[in-house]
């Protein structure tokens, strides 16, 4: 037996996903897809059969049964037209795959593993974003320090970054409720899109195909669903990779060494590092950063499958044997880790504080400079005045408080207290403890019927 080659065959991808794009999962739904549509000429009057039997019957059917026939035949849907009209009688095998095309046997099969994916998708996002939101309510009134460019900005709160995630997973959920009535569809179409086959009885037949697949039929189709359909899901995926490793960066980002404000899980038996036994790397946060990036390489070639000649080439169809599997598979496997590392995820509250305090007061400066203009100087000159006072901060190395005692230009308007008041950073946060709550709120709403 050959070794697996790729790493999702062995590294990548959680159980759950890889049954539903497995090969054999993609034989036995493309046979349901012919039984429904046996089930559904029959229905039309075409014909009457026993459909537990040829159920029974098909489901003999194993995938190299068909890879068998296509190595001889060179065409993998006729291949498995064969195997399954192998198991039926004379009487039931004649009409196996009537008036369907390759792609209305393929495209149908794809929309019901699309709709099995949803469903993962929809439990995993809403998991993480209630997730991220219990956790911006645990920690929304955790002061820490703010950083714009890497450099120290204004104090913010744990439970705001988190709150940010979290509003970011919902909407990502929200846009798969939206994308649900456009990519759940379903095709039988026939060689052009005409239905032709069927004569006059082309949407009666479609129609109860679907509903048999608990699918709905596509507007209009030539003979494949218009790819723009599969790009706008992998866009999705592709977007929701980007909030991924942007949430993982920034774990990544602060449990930097010199910030440690926090760790992910590392096991007792755990090793960081072949040759420096002291490592414990945030290797969950780098390898939902690292595959998020080919998560969102599939988009360009699932755009470039959606521009075919007149009613279909095929040009398609071996790159979407990869981009909606692989895309798929990588997405869900890093939306699982996120989980995972937010779920395990440790606050060092004593780091947060002193990366804090470190900046001596500077990253309050804003603070003075709103009191002063508050007092009636303008908000130019009062600008001016704390940047001069920052300055000087930076080269004396001086509490920034210190230096502004010494300068008479705000000791004419701001006292002792007043200034101690302004540089104590639970002072300066806004609204933010309310927005936090605001978008718990929000989120708890969005999913109170899910």
């Amino acid at each position: 037996m050959q070794s697996p080659v790729h790493p999702i065959d062995y590294r990548y991808g959680t159980p759950e996903m890889k049954r539903i794009w497995s090969e054999e999962s993609k034989i036995k739904r493309m046979i349901r897809v012919e039984i429904a549509l046996l089930k559904a000429l029959s229905k039309a009057g075409y014909f009457e059969m026993d459909f537990k039997e040829i159920k029974r019957k098909t489901l003999k059917i194993k995938p190299e049964d068909v890879k068998a026939i296509e190595d001889v035949i060179k065409h993998d849907i006729m291949a498995l037209v064969k195997a399954i009209s192998n198991q039926l009688s004379e009487a039931e095998a004649r009409w196996v795959h009537f008036g369907a095309t390759s792609n209305d046997i393929i495209d149908t099969a794809t929309a019901t593993q699309l709709r099995d994916t949803v469903k993962i998708f929809e439990l995993k996002l809403r998991k993480l974003a209630l997730l991220l939101s219990e956790r911006a309510d645990e920690f929304k009134e955790v002061v820490c320090l703010g950083r714009t460019h890497g450099q120290a900005a204004l104090p913010t709160t744990y439970g705001f970054r988190f709150a940010i995630w979290a509003a970011e997973i919902t909407r990502h959920y929200l846009r798969l409720q939206q994308l649900k009535e456009r990519l759940l569809v379903g095709q039988l179409s026939g060689a052009v899109g005409t239905q032709a086959a069927f004569g006059d009885k082309g949407f009666e037949i479609e129609e109860e195909v679907m509903r048999l697949l608990n699918l709905k039929p596509a507007i209009i189709s030539s003979q494949i669903l218009p790819r723009d359909i599969y790009c706008e899901y992998v866009e999705f995926l592709a977007n929701l990779s980007a909030t991924l490793e942007k949430i993982a960066t920034n774990l990544r980002v602060l449990q930097r060494a010199e910030v440690a404000e926090l760790s992910e899980k590392f096991e007792k038996k755990q090793v960081g590092s072949s040759t420096m036994p002291h490592k414990r790397n945030p290797i969950d946060s780098e390898n939902i950063c690292g595959l998020a990036r080919i998560v969102r390489g599939f988009v360009e070639p699932q755009h470039q499958s959606s521009i075919l000649w007149e009613e279909r080439d095929l040009t398609n169809s071996s790159a979407e044997r990869i981009t909606l599997v692989e895309s798929t598979i990588l997405a869900d496997h890093i939306l699982t880790k996120t989980i995972k590392v937010i779920s395990n995820l440790s606050l060092n509250e004593e780091a947060i504080r002193r990366n804090l305090e470190a900046q001596k007061g500077l990253n309050l400066s804003e603070a003075v400079m709103v009191a002063l203009t508050l007092k009636g100087v303008s908000r130019q000159e009062a600008h001016e005045i704390l940047r001069e006072a920052a300055m000087k901060a930076y080269e004396s190395g001086e509490e920034f408080l210190a230096v502004l005692r010494k300068d008479d230009r705000i000791r004419k308007y701001l006292s002792e207290d007043e200034l101690e008041s302004l540089l104590k950073p639970e002072n300066y946060l806004g609204t933010a403890v309310r927005r936090v709550e605001s978008v718990i709120e929000w989120i708890n709403s969005v999913f109170k019927n899910s």
